[in-house]
Formats: structure tokens, sequence, C-alpha cells
């Protein structure tokens, strides 16, 4: 039977039904949601400054509030594109300014999966499964911040969040019925992708002069999932990049024995029909369960353009979820391990350690010949592109080779770099002392919210 998985970001939504014990134990995760996205309630502001390809000064002013709002899509519903409940899909846009007024930056919002007709129907009633409870402004911070000391070389570009509403990483194209009396429940995350981008393309998208398709977490598989779509819709002569923040899930063991990941996944791709967004190749070769096509390993052999990928390869979420889920019956010590790294034992970090080694090791076989980069390092942190909390361009970011994540993606993109590839690997934990100050991520998703909350939102991965 498929695991829900849950996970860190938003507000929670109304009380509802209770869920099964399974669904209480995933949905701890969801807890992240609030303490990550406090910032993005706050509000945002655009500067006149202009982006280059240089490196920027970093003044120290702080920008003035300034809310993003919230627009929905209501003609998407002619189209198909609606969230699981029917309502519309949204998104938040903060236009671009001067130089970077004809460049743009899309990020997809993430917030796990739903893999049974229940954990679908339970987050009808959440801004996951309906733009009903959606936030109506949030700030936009990190990657997506309009501050030039925060975000030198893209902030002031035009800057959009993707609302996350159909549970499968926008990749669903299905529906099916809740149950007598319950309604539809509509797998439309595909669709969604599409009018989104369609809408975009119409307020200046289509005329960009370079453009980035990011993605936390559900958002970074997404990211990857439509990458050579998001190519495909410019000119061959403008500058295309993708990065997926958090969004390499691995297909590894936990410690009962069992791939939890893999039985989320199957249920996804099962239930919500993905397998329009797959590799046809990948789906020729697995033609009798398509479940592998959707993990990143194989996604990352069939796309064509520039592609980095950036994560902990001591994933926090990914320890909590895939490495020690609660069906694995992991002891007391296990439970402090996975909310703090700083609380492993030996051993403990010995399973950390070759969890990360297959990281590493999925990536240099998936990557054999392509041009994908990667930025791996050792903190144990869950999404690094987004949050201002997480270390983004701060004086505690973490650093491989003496750059920071917001150093190295600008390099990246621009063309900085020696190489079009990038691919730093951390040392393995504990090694990076930049890591040591930045906070146990999966020790904030168990106190955010009171218990009964946390069984009540279904949540990101």
């Amino acid at each position: 039977m498929a695991t829900e998985l849950r996970s860190p970001l938003l507000p929670p939504p109304p009380p509802q039904r209770r869920l099964s014990p399974r669904a209480a134990a995933w949905a701890a995760l969801a807890v992240s949601a609030t303490v990550l996205l406090l910032p993005f309630l706050i509000g945002s502001t655009t500067r006149t400054t202009s982006s280059s390809s240089t490196r920027h000064p970093r003044p120290r002013s702080s920008p003035p509030s300034n809310p993003v709002e919230l627009t929905l899509l209501t003609g998407a519903r002619d189209k198909g594109a609606v969230c699981l409940d029917g309502s519309p899909p949204g998104y938040h846009l903060q236009a671009g300014s001067g130089a970077g007024s004809g460049s743009w930056l899309i990020h997809l919002m993430g917030g796990g999966w739903c893999d049974t007709v229940r954990s679908c129907s339970d987050r009808r009633t959440t801004y996951l499964g309906s733009s009903l409870f959606m936030q109506k402004v949030m700030d936009f911070t990190g990657i997506l911040s309009n501050d030039p000391a925060q975000n030198p070389d893209f902030y002031s570009w035009n800057r959009v969040f993707v609302r996350y509403c159909d549970g499968a990483s926008f990749s669903g194209d299905s529906q099916r019925e809740a149950g007598p009396g319950n309604g539809t429940l509509f797998f439309r995350g595909l669709r969604i992708w599409e009018a989104v981008l369609d809408e975009l393309m119409h307020k200046g998208l289509a005329h960009s002069k370079q453009a980035l398709l990011t993605g936390c977490s559900a958002g970074g598989l997404a990211t990857l999932l439509h990458c050579d779509d998001f190519r495909a819709r410019f000119p061959p002569e403008v500058p295309v990049k993708c990065l997926s923040d958090a969004g390499f899930f691995v297909d590894a063991k936990d410690l009962s024995g069992q791939r939890s990941m893999r039985s989320v996944y199957s249920g996804v791709v099962h239930l919500q029909n993905v397998t329009k967004v797959l590799p046809k190749d990948c789906l020729l070769a697995n033609k009798d369960d398509p479940t592998q096509c959707f993990f990143p390993a194989e996604l990352i052999k069939s796309i064509s353009t520039p592609t980095l990928i950036v994560n902990s390869a001591y994933d926090s979420w990914q320890v909590r979820f895939v490495v020690a889920p609660d069906s694995s019956s992991p002891d007391e010590s296990w439970r402090g391990c996975r909310d703090d790294v700083r609380r492993c034992n030996s051993s403990q970090i010995q399973v950390l350690n070759a969890f990360r080694k297959t990281m590493v090791d999925d990536l240099v076989e998936a990557a054999d010949g392509t041009n994908s980069s990667w930025f791996i390092d050792s903190c144990f942190t869950h999404c690094q592109t987004i949050f201002d909390t997480s270390g983004w361009n701060s004086a505690a970011a973490p650093r491989i080779g003496n750059k920071t994540l917001t150093e190295v993606i600008g390099d990246w993109y621009f063309g900085r770099s020696p190489s079009p590839v990038v691919r730093q690997v951390g040392c393995e934990y504990p090694c990076n002392p930049t890591c040591n100050s930045q906070p146990p991520v999966a020790g904030f998703y168990n106190k955010a919210l009171p218990p009964r909350q946390q069984a009540n939102i279904l949540v990101l991965g």
C-alpha cells in the first residue's frame, strides 16, 4: 500500500476529519510550512536598479514591504486546468525593472504529493488542493527577493511563484470520484502548468531575453519534469536554464529495508496519470510499471536543457521520511537524529553517509554525458534557494570551495564559471564548518504546529 508523503510548506488548513496514524506521521513535515513560509506573508518591493551578468554590489539597505498579490486563472476552468477541488489555480507575479524587465524567473512551489484518493481528498480543504485557502499576498525572499543585497543576480527580473494545488508535481491529467457524496477529484497538474505558462507568455514571458525555471522540493521535481518543455517555448537564441532545489528524491531503502519513496511515487503515478510528462525511452523500458521514470535519477538522463541540481546530501526531509520514516519503526535515538543531525550517533551517521553515497552515485551515473550541473552540500536542510532563513546569501550561508550557493547559481547561469557544467560535492558530515550554524530544519517541523493540526495538513516533499 502506498505511503502518503507529507512535508513542510504553509499554514494549517481548517480542522477536518481525523487521519490514519500513517497519515498523521507523514503530516508532521507540514510543520515546516509555517516556519519556512512566514517570510512570504509579509511583503516585497520592486527595485529600479538593474541586473546583469556581472557581480553586483550588496548594499545593506532593506527594501520596504510590498506584498505580492495572488492572481487566479479564472479562465483556466474552460481548459480543465483546476486544483483538486475544481477551483482555479493561481500564481504571484512581481514585475521586473530596469535591465531585468526583459528577464523571467518562474518558481514552482513544493508541497509533497497525494498518492491515494483519501489523501488527495483531504488536501481539497488546504492551500495544497484549493485556491480558496491560498494566501492572497506573500513576500518574495531568497532567489525571489527584489533586494539586490540578498539576490544580486535576479532581483530586478520578473519573478513568479506558481501555486501548487494538484498533488503530483504539476504532472497529472485525470480525475476520480472521491467517494459517495464527496464529489470529484481533479488531477490536472499538467493542465495547470500549461495554463499558467500560456498566461505568462501573454504577459511578456514570450519576449523574454533570458529565463530560468526553478522549483523547491516537489516543485524541484516538477522543474525536472517540465524543463525541456519550458526550453521549447523560446527561440533557440534565448538563454534558458533550469534549477531544481531539493528535488532530487532518492529511491533508497529505509531502516526496515523497504523503499518508502517508491511506494509513494507508485501511488502518484498510477492514481494521477502522469505518464504524459515522463521520458518516452524510460516508459518503453518500464512498460509494466512506469514508477521508475518519476525519479529524478531517470529524468535527468533525458534532459537536454542546462540544469543545476541543488540538494543537501543529508536532506532533512528525506532523512525523516525516506531513511527513517515512522513505518520503519525507528527507536527514540533515531527520532532525535532525524530531527537534528547533531544528535546522531556514529552508527547513525554511517547510515546517513550511505544515503549520501546513493544520492551522489545516482547523480554521477545519470548525468554521464549530459550537461547537468550540481551543488551538493552536507548541511542538514531542505530547500535552500527561496528562504532567507535557510542561509541564502547571508553571512551564515554554507559554502563549497569558498563559494556560496548564491554565487554558484549566478556564475552557472551567466557563464561566469570556467566550465558550463558545475559539479560540486561537499565532504561528508560534519566536515563543513559553514554548515554548523544552519538550523536543523527537521526539528522545526515538529514544533511549528500542535500535533492535532499537524495531522490535518497533507504537505510537501
